[in-house]
């Protein structure tokens, strides 16, 4: 991960501008130096964790994410 890549992640920004400029000096130096994006995982893997996914969310019962109540005195 590159240097710039990190302020912007791990930066704190008072305004926009600064956000800006930030990810502009950032877009800067990655145009220097560019590199093709690999993907690491393969089809077969992303399937089986949308699968995984879909298997756990349709065993939630309807509310059970609600958030709880507090018990009243």
């Amino acid at each position: 991960m590159p240097l710039s890549e990190k302020a912007i992640r791990r930066g704190a920004f008072v305004s926009v501008p600064d956000l800006v400029q930030a990810i502009e000096s950032f877009m800067a130096a990655w145009n220097e130096t560019p590199r093709p994006f690999v993907w690491t995982a393969t089809v077969e893997s992303i399937v089986k964790k949308l699968d995984r996914a879909r298997a756990k969310l349709e065993q939630l019962k309807p509310g059970c994410t609600q958030p709880r109540r507090r018990k009243s005195e």
